[in-house]
């Protein structure tokens, strides 16, 4: 019986120790892609890994879940989060991720295929020493030379926009915004062309007149002594030209190139002889005699034939509009006094300037 006893307890440790072993696993944990073994009798995934001393974070992502069952041979997979620095457009900002790679980044930030990025898609993360710098592609127009060119850019300063349009500024050209500045979406840029030329021009000077008396000659009359001769200068500017068009001009020089050369001129200061009050028979004064002597020689009844009749030369038309025809059909027939006083009416009506000679000799204007 006391053998019997003791058969029965060795049997049941060897069953116990066969079940014991019997409920072992081997499992596979590949952390962030790293794989190794672990030994365990742990029933979730979760008891795996605290069993197994492998911390899980809040932001890790664990498969299958850490309350999943686990069986021998399984795969326990943890993609580790981790903090990225990122510059987007200039704007720093940590991204949270269980990517391994550069490109992982930044398929997550779903930014444009266009985008320009710094570093290599394939680099991994953990060889990053910078921060990942994002460029997106963004609308930028450009307004210069009478047009808008229109760019889809991820230059990241308004130098690099110019340089990629292939613009040169001049040293004098006007630009909306500084060559540092950063690029933003729809930026609206303008360069202004600026040119400075000189430009001379002349003026005329205009000469002037001296007088001086003459005693010799009759009052009202000029003689000029010396023709006056107009000068010249030469103006220079300095002219600023925007887009083409002018916008400033600044004098810079005014200098006498030609002297001009002033009239001299004689005026006469001799008093004009009175005529004479007297009368010659049939009333007829001795200024009307005189102009009829220059004018016809003194013959008030001539008639040469060249359509001037009398002593004082009437044409017809000039006889009848000044009433003569009162007297005779043509001046001729008149007495010298009918004639005179005709005549009288053509001077009140237009001076001397009727015997426009004769009255210049006699000196009556």
């Amino acid at each position: 019986m006391k053998v019997g006893a003791q058969a029965a307890v060795l049997t049941a440790l060897i069953l116990g120790l066969v079940m014991f072993v019997g409920a072992g696993k081997t499992i596979a944990v590949a952390i962030d892609g790293q794989s190794q073994s672990v030994s365990t009798r742990a029933a979730t995934v979760g008891d795996v890994l605290k069993d197994s001393a492998i911390p899980v974070g809040d932001r890790d992502v664990v498969t299958p879940a850490l309350d999943a069952p686990v069986a021998d041979g399984a795969l326990i997979e943890i993609k580790r989060n981790k903090a990225v620095n990122v510059s987007i457009d200039g704007v720093d900002r940590v991204v949270h991720t269980t990517g391994l790679t550069v490109a992982d980044v930044v398929d997550q930030l779903n930014v444009s295929e266009k985008a320009q990025i710094d570093q290599g898609p394939a680099l991994a993360l953990a060889s990053l020493s910078t921060a990942i710098d994002i460029s997106t592609p963004k609308d930028v127009s450009i307004k210069v030379d009478g047009k808008t060119k229109k760019l889809n850019t991820t230059a990241e300063t308004v130098e690099a926009v110019l340089d990629e349009a292939k613009l040169k500024l001049g040293k004098d050209d006007e630009l909306n915004a500084k060559a540092t500045d950063a690029v933003t979406d729809e930026m609206k840029l303008k360069i202004v062309r600026v040119e400075t030329k000189t430009v001379t021009k002349t003026k005329v000077v205009a000469h002037g007149t001296d007088t001086t008396k003459d005693s010799d000659a009759l009052v009202g009359s000029k003689k000029t002594l010396v023709k006056g001769k107009d000068g010249e200068r030469t103006l220079t500017y300095t002219v600023t030209l925007r887009d083409g068009k002018e916008t400033d001009r600044k004098l810079e020089a005014d200098k006498l190139t030609t002297k001009a050369v002033d009239a001299e001129v004689s005026v006469g200061t001799k008093p004009k002889p009175k005529p004479k009050s007297t009368s010659t028979p049939g009333s007829v004064s001795a200024t009307w005699s005189a102009l009829a002597k220059c004018e016809s020689g003194g013959n008030w009844s001539i008639n040469s034939g060249n359509g001037y009749y009398g002593g004082l030369q009437f044409s017809a038309s000039s006889w009848r509009g000044a009433g003569g025809g009162k007297y005779a059909a043509l001046p001729h027939q008149a007495t010298p006094a009918e004639q005179v006083a005709t005549a009288e009416v053509l001077r009140r009506s237009g001076g001397w300037g009727h015997w426009p000679a004769c009255s210049s000799k006699l000196g009556l204007r």
